[in-house]
């Protein structure tokens, strides 16, 4: 039995990254429910409701052993047919409930099908800043024409523009040429002109000019990261942040973390293009978003700025990421890149200007040095580490002496992936957990609904969503609570001495596993789950301490949580953890989304762009894989909370269990004590 369902196709459903193996003749959707990956079906399976849509994702998905086609899907049948014909089908999309499975697949949900989608948390601060933006809206009056003095239109408005405003020698976009006479006449002489101006010793140019007074104009600043794209309007006159809006990063598709990206590209030849095509198809449907929710047209955006990890930076830019797959991970360019917009895919007014930041080194990008400009460590005394915590984690650590840098492979267990019931943010994921140290039962909060697990009024809100899995925050807490409670060792091993004293102590042959929830689906922390964030958080951790190395620092003064993650993790369990260093914990705090505040900060203020260009000029990058004191790092980060380090700060609020080591989970379930030794 076991052999025949090794050879079962595999399936892998994303974004979810949720996979299992299941008998050929399988429904799609009877897959997704098994799996808990939330399909909406209306109509019970009949192909009349048509909500149940997926599609089926071609190629070879190295990491994880799949190759995937549409000759491994059943082919289109009556119900499908009849429904095709009635409503309609895009291209490429098939009704799960009647689709069944054949051989391999990779299976897309898409998002516009998903009532439950991913809950994206980044939402723009309330910072102002001073407004000097790279666009300036100028209304002038134009001279009229006289036969006497036969200089063109254009030119007048030239002299105008000099004249009232001091922008001498403005270049012209070739696109205005044409439309230059005709705006002119319809504001009867008197026009708006928008000059573009990003840098002091360039000229100044006309991008856009419109007939009358003009007295509003508009930016977007965005951050493209790996699992989620935020994006805001703002307007570029008052710097008021107009909208916001946000979505799954579709790329997720190829590849949960960005090296699965990159050998997507490898392996498939149309693969950058597909990824390219991917992220502009969601910025373009971002900003139709921020528009509508606004109350502007697209044509009234004049400038723009995007920050994003290298990786990402160079799909949307349309560049081929492969050199950043391997050593030295060479960026293709580093420095700010400036376009127009419509020469990237982002068609807004014809001459709206993009503006990316700088990248800081191969695995240390644009999003990392907005999110420097944003927390600033460069201009303070305190020594300060900023950490992003996502597939790949970027760090940085300095003060107005010196700033160092870094990126460590976390992967992508904290969001939820490679955890056997982990999940992206959305209803019905898990998102705080506590654990009785005595009675070993938990509670927990589940994002949408209010209660916790033990309170009044929960099992009916929770009814209505589900318990559909653990996303980031939650897998944080519940093994922090699992360490503080004594289920697990400081090695990470899930005591099977407990089992007797508790029946959420779960056997899995030679291993432990924790029962946190007891429903549909079965939710259980497995000694694989363990070891996973075990892996994830001590690459962070070795990353930091290499650069407090550099630093020469003994300790931390301030740190700062940055991205979605780190905005809902409780710092004092990510130090339970682990995954960040000693330090006090009123000066560990979430900084939001630091990447697009900075992206926010250049969008109003173009002197911004000039500090962040020199700063990361003079940024120190740190290749972790050449430092030979990594591994030694990463060995003493594998315990809980680590193997050397003392964290006095933290054990001033909580108080950590007496150190006990258990046998290798992979030799004997963590049965057999080895002797305790002291703390």
């Amino acid at each position: 039995m076991a052999d025949a369902s090794r050879r079962d196709p595999l399936v892998l459903f994303m974004p979810s990254g949720k996979r299992g193996r299941f008998a050929v003749g399988t429904p799609v959707l009877d897959a997704a429910r098994q799996l808990g990956v939330y399909v909406e079906s209306v109509c019970g399976g009949r192909a009349t409701c048509g909500r149940c849509q997926i599609s089926v994702q071609e190629g070879n998905f190295a990491k994880h052993g799949i190759i995937s086609s549409v000759d491994h899907i059943s082919q289109v049948g009556p119900k499908e047919d009849r429904y095709d014909r009635v409503r309609g089908l895009p291209g490429g999309r098939r009704l799960s409930c009647s689709a069944q499975i054949l051989g391999d697949l990779v299976i897309d949900v898409p998002q516009d099908t998903v009532i439950n989608a991913q809950v994206v948390r980044k939402a723009a601060d309330e910072r102002v800043f001073d407004r000097n933006p790279a666009v300036r809206m100028c209304y002038v009056e134009v001279e009229e024409p006289d036969m006497e003095k036969p200089l063109g239109d254009l030119d007048r408005l030239k002299v105008a523009l000099a004249t009232d405003w001091h922008f001498d020698d403005v270049e012209v976009d070739f696109h205005i040429i044409p439309q230059v006479q005709q705006i002119l006449r319809k504001g009867e002489w008197k026009v708006t002109a928008a000059i573009h101006k990003d840098r002091e010793d360039e000229r100044p140019r006309l991008i856009a000019l419109y007939p009358g007074l003009k007295n509003e104009a508009y930016g977007i600043a965005c951050d493209i990261g790996s699992t989620t794209i935020a994006m805001h309007l703002s307007s570029l006159l008052s710097g008021r942040t107009v909208a916001s809006a946000g979505t799954s990063n579709p790329q997720i598709r190829f590849g949960e973390d960005l090296m699965s990206r990159v050998s997507y590209v490898m392996m498939n030849p149309d693969g950058r293009g597909a990824m390219t095509d991917a992220v502009r198809e969601a910025l373009n449907g971002l900003i139709d978003r921020v528009c509508a929710d606004g109350g502007i047209s697209r044509a009234d955006i004049l400038d723009s700025v995007f920050v994003g990890n290298p990786i990402m930076h160079h799909l949307f830019l349309g560049i081929d990421p492969t050199e950043l797959g391997g050593a030295p991970f060479a960026l293709a360019v580093s420095g700010a890149v400036e376009v127009k917009s419509s020469e990237i895919g982002l068609p807004m007014t014809a001459g709206t200007r993009t503006y990316l930041l700088p990248c800081i080194a191969g695995h240390v990008g644009a999003d990392a040095a907005a999110a420097t400009l944003s927390e600033g460590p460069h201009r303070q005394d305190e020594m300060m580490l900023l950490v992003d915590i996502g597939t790949n984690a970027e760090i940085v650590l300095g003060n107005r002496t010196r700033v160092v840098a870094a990126s460590s492979p976390t992967g992508p267990a904290f969001e939820g992936a490679e955890i056997s019931s982990g999940q992206r943010a959305a209803p019905g994921a898990i998102e705080r957990v506590r654990i009785d140290p005595v009675t070993l039962e938990p509670r927990f909060r589940v994002i949408g609904v209010e209660p916790w697990s033990d309170e009044p009024g929960f099992a009916e809100a929770a009814a209505q969503i589900g318990v559909t899995g653990i996303c980031g925050s939650g897998i944080i807490e519940v093994i922090a609570e699992m360490y503080l409670a004594g289920i697990i060792s400081e090695d990470g091993v899930v005591d099977g001495g407990l089992a007797a004293r508790s029946q959420r102590i779960l056997e899995n042959g030679r291993t432990f596993s924790y029962l946190l929830h007891d429903g549909t689906p079965r939710i259980t922390v497995t000694q694989n789950d363990v070891r996973a964030i075990q892996l994830a958080k001590a690459a962070l951790y070795a990353g930091v301490k290499l650069l407090m190395d550099k630093q020469g620092a003994g300790h931390l003064d301030r740190i700062g949580l940055a991205g979605a993650f780190g905005t809902f993790i409780d710092p004092k369990y990510a130090m339970v953890l682990g995954l960040i260093p000693d330090c006090d914990l009123e000066k560990v705090k979430a900084v939001g989304n630091a990447a697009g505040t900075g992206a926010r900060m250049c969008l109003l203020n173009r002197d911004y762009r000039r500090e962040i260009e020199e700063t990361v000029s003079k940024i120190e990058k740190i290749e972790t894989a050449l430092e030979p004191k990594f591994q030694e790092h990463f060995v003493a980060a594998m315990a809980l909370p680590n193997k050397v380090d003392a964290f006095p700060n933290l054990r001033m609020v909580v108080t950590l269990p007496e150190r006990k080591m258990l046998a290798d989970a992979g030799a004997d379930g963590g049965r057999r004590r080895r002797r305790s030794r002291d703390t």
